[in-house]
């Protein structure tokens, strides 16, 4: 069973009993203020990602990653050999608290404020597979797969800092962004040290093949 497949499932299975049980939502969310108070706490911005608002803030991450989380744990058994798994899976965990400090910092003295999901850590899974294969063809949304993943990432990014500076309703913008950025920079370094693959140089090199040069 793929790594990718387990962390789906599980995620499925606490998001459903977290929504039926506010108890359990409590003591899973991500709240900076009880970890600023209780630093025995830090847990929380690992067991966010296991839980969700609802079934469509569930459906919605799940989907975008188990369709690129599939793709990128088989390329990390290629790149990075028998290493490939705990790399992977390496890369999704820390993803969840690298693209939580941000916010952490920014609201640890707000005692309502709180965050939950796994979009910081899917994020992070998406922009390893664009950067991996970036001429791959994807969607934004309701616009069906036409944009290669070159072009898709920095129009994504534009927007979540938007959005991030704007403020205002319930979407965690600057997690997705710190984790989009981590997941590059991860993979960057993880092949740098642990394969014989160079990422950047193909990264480059795929994109003056479908331009053409």
């Amino acid at each position: 069973m793929s790594i990718t497949l387990i962390i789906t499932i599980v995620t499925v299975i606490v998001s459903f009993l977290a929504m039926n049980n506010e108890q359990l939502m409590d003591k899973l969310i991500f709240s900076p203020y009880a970890i600023a108070k209780d630093p025995n706490q830090w847990y929380r911005s690992i067991t966010c990602g296991l839980i969700h608002a609802d079934f469509m803030h569930l459906a919605f991450n799940m989907f975008s990653f188990y369709m690129f989380g599939d793709y990128v744990e088989q390329f990390f058994g290629m790149i990075f050999g028998p290493t490939g798994r705990f790399l992977y899976l390496l890369l999704y965990v820390s993803s969840l608290v690298v693209c939580i400090i941000p916010t952490y910092y920014q609201h640890k003295k707000q005692y309502y404020y709180r965050s939950l999901g796994a979009s910081g850590a899917v994020s992070a899974i998406v922009f390893a597979g664009i950067f991996l294969q970036p001429t791959l063809q994807i969607g934004f949304f309701f616009i069906p797969p036409i944009i290669p993943g070159f072009i898709f990432g920095p129009i994504y990014l534009a927007l979540t800092v938007y959005l991030s500076k704007k403020g205002g309703g319930s979407i965690n913008h600057s997690a997705h962004l710190w984790g989009s950025i981590y997941g590059v920079v991860f993979l960057i370094i993880a092949s740098r040290f642990s394969g014989n693959y160079d990422v950047v140089g193909t990264f480059i090199e795929q994109i003056k093949i479908y331009l053409g040069r």
